[in-house]
């Protein structure tokens, strides 16, 4: 089991996460689409050459974004990864995978 955290902007959320769950992620036993999720702020500077969804060149950006937590079996983790690029609005997605133990 692995664990997919990655951070999104509010308009995307939503769509983002339908998306991963469509692929089998988020499932616990008898339930699915579960996930956890927190509100925070992201910062970044799209550089020369980038394409950003939101901001400009050389200009700090600030904005609202949701960090995201879903669980994953083993399998799907790679196809879970692409389907969160895919669907994703950003040109870089910022994500972790996490390998999970059970105890």
């Amino acid at each position: 089991m692995y664990k997919l955290c990655f951070f999104v902007p509010e308009d995307n959320l939503e769509a983002v996460k339908e998306a991963l769950f469509a692929q089998g992620v988020g499932r616990i036993g008898d339930y699915d689409n579960c996930c956890w999720q927190v509100l925070g702020q992201g910062q970044f500077r799209p550089l020369s050459g980038s394409r950003p969804h939101i901001g400009s060149h050389d200009q700090t950006e600030r904005l609202a974004e949701w960090k995201v937590e879903m669980v994953c079996e083993d399998g799907l983790i790679s196809e879970a990864v692409e389907a969160l690029k895919r669907a994703h609005p950003y040109e870089e997605v910022a994500y972790e995978v996490y390998k999970l133990a059970d105890f």
